[in-house]
Order: structure tokens, then C-alpha cells, then sequence
């Protein structure tokens, strides 16, 4: 089980993510995740939400804060033990 929250840097950058207008439906998916496991370590990101910040870290055009907000939605998906 993954235990990692939304630290309290990471939060406030999804929250200015999700209120900025200019920004993508992407980075708003993944800001949204990260917000909403800011103190729910029993909640893990979805796939649909990992893609998106995964696509909002290789997006060029991505202001810092929202690669913030990403960043912490990808700490908090489920990794794959490798066998």
C-alpha cells in the first residue's frame, strides 16, 4: 500500500494550477489528484490521472507549478515490483 501524501508545496501549486485559466485539461487532471490525496494516504493516483501528469512532465509548453503538481501525482501511483 502507498503510504505518500500531497506535501504541502505540492498542493499549493495544484491549487494554482487548477485556478489558473491558461491552463491544459491535462495538468488540471493531474493537479486535481494530487489535491485531492493531500492528507489521504490510503488514496492512490488512477492510470487516467498518472498519464496525464506524465504527459504534462514531458510537455515543453508546462510552467513549473503545474510539473510540481504532476510530480507528486506520479510519486503516488502504485509501482510495479519488478519479478
Amino acid at each position: 500500500m502507498n503510504k505518500k501524501v500531497t506535501g504541502k508545496k505540492a498542493a499549493t501549486a495544484a491549487s494554482k494550477t487548477l485556478k489558473n485559466k491558461s491552463t491544459g485539461a491535462k495538468s488540471k487532471t493531474s493537479a486535481g489528484s494530487a489535491l485531492s490525496q493531500r492528507k489521504a494516504p490510503i488514496k492512490q493516483t488512477s492510470k487516467k490521472a498518472a498519464t496525464a501528469a506524465s504527459k504534462t512532465l514531458t510537455d515543453g509548453r508546462t510552467n513549473k507549478t503545474s510539473k510540481s503538481a504532476a510530480g507528486s501525482t506520479l510519486a503516488q501511483r502504485k509501482s510495479k515490483a519488478k519479478k
